[in-house]
């Protein structure tokens, strides 16, 4: 997903009193995403527990590839949810720069994954936070991307097809 080519780019649909403009004018381009996603130190996943209710930890990531990346031990929660349900939310630490991904991730193992990305995956950890992480690895594939910086005005969503 290293651009937004396969993406429908529109506004979200919410409630009129949210003051959401109707047209496009003033929407966000897909930079906005990649330099959110890229330039965050910290994130928050939301994954479901087996009994349905909804589970939020901070987790660091790298957007490597035009795709986020995170890496989570798998006796944590969070990655034991994604095992069993691979439901993902991915939201910037930031608050009033709002990118939140909604999809599936992807486990990504020594066997399963190319040894390749799995090095630039390492080497972007290590860049970015000091130490290389290991795998397994979550890459996060969205079916909805919501972001935003001057809400209501430039709300924009992007719809994987």
């Amino acid at each position: 997903m290293s651009d937004d080519h396969d993406a429908r780019r529109s506004r979200p649909e919410t409630e009129k009193s949210y003051g959401i403009p109707e047209d496009g004018e003033g929407m966000l381009g897909w930079e906005f995403v990649v330099e959110g996603m890229t330039d965050e130190r910290n994130y928050w996943v939301s994954t479901t527990l087996p009994d349905g209710r909804p589970h939020a930890r901070p987790v660091w990531g790298v957007w490597v590839d035009g795709t986020f990346h995170c890496g989570g031990g798998e006796r944590t929660r969070w990655a034991r949810n994604l095992a069993a349900r691979s439901e993902i939310v991915v939201h910037r630490e930031s608050g009033a720069d709002v990118v939140i991904l909604e999809g599936t991730a992807e486990k990504l193992t020594e066997e399963s994954a190319d040894p390749e990305l799995l090095e630039r995956l390492d080497a972007a950890y290590e860049e970015k936070y000091g130490v290389r992480h290991g795998t397994p690895f979550w890459a996060v594939r969205p079916r909805k991307v919501l972001a935003w910086s001057d809400y209501p005005t430039d709300a924009t969503r992007w719809a994987f097809e």
